[in-house]
């Protein structure tokens, strides 16, 4: 196995450390942020230790490469961009803290997703829909490394899909800004220029994002193993279930139990120095 540890400030001395603990052969650095420790075996005290240094470690198989998958599916809202769009449009109405609290609840597995949606979506009604062009503008920004693991991953061939409980006015407009294969989402109703309240369709929550996964994965022709899938939250659970490698970035606890990796200090690109 190989060990990599990642963080924004990595101390030599701390790499000796874990190297020592692990028995690996040698240490390789990938990048400014990014070491890996070859020939390493696991030790109950490396994971206190990286959480005590602020690092963060995944044991990989040597044999894994970047190459080997074919897609990568992201949650959007606090994964890939650095914001819960839905608590942002309640800002522009001024029920910000009554929506962020149902958005809280969900992502830490309280409330069901479905029903979550719906009784935040419902607190948005009669708002004008440019208020959502502002969020875009004036809050959307992507998280650290986004671009550069999708520059990666792009050009390894694999393909690029955001899967978000959120909306579509922001999933189609991140997807052609990234240049991503699939986008999908929910539909806000909109009405003499004004949001109803409503979602159309039949709304993608935690298990329509794991439907919607495995839909694109067999048109692809993968194998459950070529997947990768990052989330954040509880609703991203049955997304990550349904890959090969599910990660959890900067996640809630419920997801990172389950998760085969977890990103808590460095950025997206995190993910991409964990593969040769």
């Amino acid at each position: 196995m190989n060990l990599i540890i990642q963080g924004l400030n990595i101390e030599n001395s701390d790499l000796r450390a874990l190297a020592k603990l692990a028995h690996a052969s040698h240490i390789e650095r990938v990048t400014g942020q990014a070491f890996r420790l070859v020939n390493a075996d696991p030790h109950h005290d490396i994971p206190n230790y990286c959480q005590e240094a602020q690092l963060d470690f995944a044991f990989v198989p040597a044999s894994m490469k970047l190459s080997d998958f074919g897609l990568v599916a992201m949650d959007m809202d606090s994964t890939l961009i650095a914001i819960e769009s839905i608590d942002e449009i309640a800002d522009m109405g001024k029920i910000k803290p009554q929506v962020a609290e149902i958005t809280q609840c969900t992502m830490r597995g309280e409330i069901n997703f479905v029903e979550s949606l719906i009784r935040r979506t419902a607190l948005l009604s009669g708002l004008p829909q440019e208020a959502l062009q502002t969020v875009y503008d004036e809050k959307v920004r992507l998280n650290p490394g986004a671009e550069k693991m999708l520059q990666r991953m792009q050009q390894a061939g694999i393909k690029t899909m955001v899967i978000s409980g959120g909306y579509t006015f922001f999933t189609d407009k991140i997807k052609t800004k990234l240049g991503l294969d699939y986008a999908f989402a929910n539909k806000l109703e909109i009405s003499d220029g004004k949001l109803t309240g409503q979602v159309l369709g039949k709304i993608i929550g935690a298990e329509g994002k794991a439907e919607v996964l495995e839909r694109i994965r067999n048109e692809l022709g993968l194998k459950k193993e070529q997947v990768i899938a990052i989330g954040d939250g509880a609703n991203d659970l049955s997304m990550l279930m349904s890959a090969g490698i599910g990660i959890a970035y900067h996640a809630k606890p419920i997801l990172k139990e389950k998760s085969t990796y977890s990103i808590d200090y460095v950025g997206l690109d995190g993910v991409v120095n964990l593969f040769e």
